[in-house]
């Protein structure tokens, strides 16, 4: 069994400081959260960035280089800069494009639109083609997040186009409002269907951050933790920082007897040049 890449998503666009006082805003923040979850033993950093003044979720070029050039600066982590831009407020196409820029080795990749509760996180295959041309010109990989079954048929379908280059490499968000639920079920059918030789990863959202986790890890698959996907450590109890989370995954793979992958290895099993 290859050994296990552990993925922290660091901040998102949504939790705000009234749901936990814990939650990265500033870049100096997120790139000390992250650099804290790479020492914990996280591979990936998966970084969306937010406006210092008004917390919420943006863009801005100038916020991303500022935290990777910090997080470059100290660590050998695997950037995953987000194109997913903010659920609800569906930014210009190009202004979702700005971390690419930065030349990272990984972006994500939203492979279709789905109601969050509330909010519509638009991602249309005029966006969608866009973005895969894009990763395809600069080299850089995409991160294929799929929230329900009909998302990993368009990437397979864009794998057949040219869009995307084999290997591929999947995110499984599941406990979503609007997608799939955070249950065995729905990751085995996932896994069983994406094409062979590409490697996938697994988010639980909220409660189901744990369950997943381990399921992914006892199934061969890597798995991703962190405040932008859950705040709580346990019910009711707030975790206070990224790293708190990553350090409970490396117990309990530990325990279990599969080696954690280090930056160097993670590049290796995931085919990043």
């Amino acid at each position: 069994m290859n050994k296990l890449i552990i993925t922290v998503g660091i901040t998102g666009s949504r939790i705000t400081r009234q749901q936990t006082p814990y939650i990265p805003i500033t870049p100096q923040e997120i790139a000390q959260s992250g650099i804290e979850a790479w020492r914990g033993g996280a591979s990936v950093l998966h970084i969306h960035v937010r406006d210092p003044k008004t917390g919420l979720g943006t863009q801005e070029l100038s916020l991303f280089k500022e935290v990777v050039d910090r997080i470059r600066s100290e660590t050998d982590a695997i950037l995953c800069l987000t194109t997913s831009g903010i659920p609800g407020r569906n930014l210009e196409f190009q202004e979702r494009l700005v971390p690419l820029c930065l030349n990272p080795e990984l972006v994500s990749f939203d492979a279709g639109t789905i109601n969050m509760r509330e909010n519509v996180f638009l991602n249309p295959p005029e966006f969608l083609e866009l973005l895969a041309k894009e990763t395809l010109a600069k080299g850089i990989k995409p991160e294929l997040e799929v929230f329900e079954v009909g998302m990993a048929q368009t990437c397979i379908r864009y794998l057949e186009k040219g869009l995307l280059k084999p290997p591929l490499h999947f995110q499984f968000v599941l406990g979503i409002v609007g997608g799939m639920p955070a249950t065995a079920k729905s990751l085995l059918y996932l896994s069983e269907i994406i094409p062979e030789g590409s490697t996938w990863s697994v988010i639980g959202i909220g409660p189901g951050q744990l369950s997943m986790t381990v399921m992914g890890m006892v199934m061969g698959g890597h798995v991703r933790v962190g405040l932008e996907d859950n705040i709580y450590y346990s019910k009711g109890v707030l975790a206070k920082t990224n790293a708190q989370l990553v350090e409970r995954v490396v117990r309990i793979v530990k325990e279990f007897g599969r080696d954690i992958a280090t930056p160097q290895e993670s590049r290796k099993i995931l085919n990043l040049k």
